[in-house]
């Protein structure tokens, strides 16, 4: 499994109760997206925004980021997304009182 964090700047104008209502208008589109597990919406009181997104593998990740996504950031907000990946070696899951172990990790 690979972890990425996202961030991008917003525009000054987008404070937490904007980027939560867009967070939440577009969150249900993310139920179909070929590979992503989890994504956790976040944002910061810097004007930095963007998600923490766990993915069954690289190339998942990479498609998406190369897609349509890539060019709704640009549009939006006007540059290209940080992006950061991490094998993730372990998880602590306390919503289902498990620790998940990924087979890549074993």
């Amino acid at each position: 499994m690979i972890t990425a964090i996202v961030q991008y700047r917003l525009p000054s104008n987008i404070d937490l109760a904007a980027c939560a209502a867009h967070f939440r208008n577009i969150a249900p589109g993310f139920r179909t997206v070929p590979g992503l597990i989890r994504k956790q919406f976040i944002y910061a009181e810097d004007g930095w925004a963007g998600g923490v997104y766990l993915w069954r593998t690289r190339a998942d990740a990479e498609a998406f980021y190369s897609g349509p996504w890539l060019a709704g950031i640009r549009e939006r907000y006007g540059m290209d997304p940080q992006i950061k990946y991490f094998e993730t070696a372990c998880i602590t899951d306390n919503s289902v009182e498990a620790v998940l172990l990924p087979d890549a990790a074993e």
